[in-house]
């Protein structure tokens, strides 16, 4: 006795979709929202952090290599000075003021000015 094969039957009936129930039609639609608005803001702070990365590259440092600067840092009168340091185009000076006290001026290069003093005391 040959049985037949519920294997080799196609189930139609059970490939085919059948509609979701309006509840979880809805939560499918709010689901397919919230993830296309998560991509979009993704996609948005990754173009961000890519246009800063461009921009940090392609901005031309303060001095270009090979070309020799020279400018003149006038101090306050009687001023001399006793150290110094340079960052991010500033140069800090270490200086002792003509009434004896001491000061850190910070001297900016693109600006070609003394764009802050410092007062140094002890307590």
């Amino acid at each position: 006795m040959l049985r037949k094969s519920t294997l080799a039957k196609p189930l139609d009936d059970e490939n085919e979709e059948k509609p979701l129930d309006p509840a979880v039609e809805r939560v499918r639609r709010k689901l397919v929202r919230f993830v296309a608005i998560n991509l979009g803001i993704l996609f948005v702070a990754l173009m961000a952090v890519l246009t800063a990365v461009v921009y940090k590259t392609v901005q031309t440092p303060a001095l270009p290599s090979g070309e020799f600067a020279e400018a003149e840092i006038v101090l306050p009168a009687g001023a001399k000075m006793l150290g110094h340091g340079f960052a991010n185009g500033q140069i800090s000076i270490d200086a002792e003021l003509a009434d004896g006290s001491r000061a850190i001026l910070l001297y900016d290069l693109a600006a070609r000015k003394i764009v802050g003093r410092y007062q140094v005391t002890t307590k």
